[in-house]
């Protein structure tokens, strides 16, 4: 598989002399810093948190509310963007700077790990370090899946957040979605794709037996306001106090720790299920 992904993918742009890169994503960063290239980053997006010696990089701000001041401030010969980041006419003035920028795929399931190894591997020249990265990656998804399919199945509800007394869930074609399968769960909300407020009752039809949250560095625990919600007072999770938080990029960014979150969040759903 990662040969068939060196063969087609196509990139833009002549990485191999690129030396003042430009990182937006936390999962292209990780990756950056995996391959062993840390040391040709000179910004990074305010996503890209781990490991924690990136954070001393300057930050250009959200991936997905770039402005190209920012970006071009620091003088980048490179620009890794993982799919989706934006608005399109920041990407579209950083395109015009003739300064390459290499679009990273994105996605939810083991493949679009291995995809956005080989990529970024290939942007930075280097791609025998992606070969084997992403072969290692692989095989420790393996071991984290099938150790997972031996534990049990509970149905899992992500929420994203409580707003306005509204639950925010993850549905299909998520990465909360993504995760909690390869976790060995199973999504409580199937209906819609994306993240969408629930109505009450649609949580207590989707009856989840675990809650799952992300935990947000300084932000105060969510759990006692999230398990005492009406709606999810209804639910076996509730009735169990099963909730599970777990870092956000760790949980649900898709780069070079997958396997490790996989082994963590199937561990989570066992002992929040017993």
């Amino acid at each position: 598989m990662i040969r068939a992904l060196l063969a087609t993918l196509v990139l833009a742009g002549p990485a191999q002399a690129a030396d003042r890169i430009v990182s937006i994503g936390g999962a292209v960063t990780e990756i950056v810093v995996a391959l062993g290239e840390a040391d040709r980053l000179v910004a990074r997006d305010t996503t890209s948190t781990f490991p924690p010696a990136v954070r001393e990089l300057p930050d250009i701000g959200y991936a997905r509310r770039l402005a190209p001041e920012g970006v071009l401030s620091v003088d980048p010969d490179l620009i890794l963007a993982t799919e989706g980041a934006g608005p399109p006419e920041t990407v579209d003035l950083l395109r015009a700077a003739a300064i390459p920028f290499v679009e990273i795929p994105d996605g939810h399931d083991r493949d679009a790990v291995q995809a956005k190894i080989v990529a970024v591997a290939a942007a930075l020249g280097v791609p025998e370090k992606g070969a084997a990265l992403a072969a290692d990656v692989d095989a420790a998804l393996d071991a984290a899946t099938a150790q997972a399919a031996r534990g049990p199945r509970p149905r899992v509800m992500f929420v994203m957040s409580v707003q306005g007394g509204r639950i925010l869930a993850a549905g299909r074609n998520t990465a909360a979605d993504g995760i909690i399968r390869l976790a060995g769960g199973e999504n409580a909300v199937t209906d819609f794709e994306g993240y969408k407020p629930l109505t009450d009752e649609a949580v207590t039809r989707a009856a989840p037996e675990v809650i799952l949250m992300m935990a947000r560095e300084g932000a105060e625990d969510m759990s006692d306001q999230v398990l005492s919600h009406p709606a999810i007072r209804t639910t076996p999770a509730a009735a169990a106090r099963a909730l599970v938080q777990m870092d956000g990029l760790y949980l649900l960014g898709f780069g070079p720790r997958t396997a490790q979150a996989v082994r963590d969040l199937s561990d989570a759903l066992a002992r929040a299920g017993s």
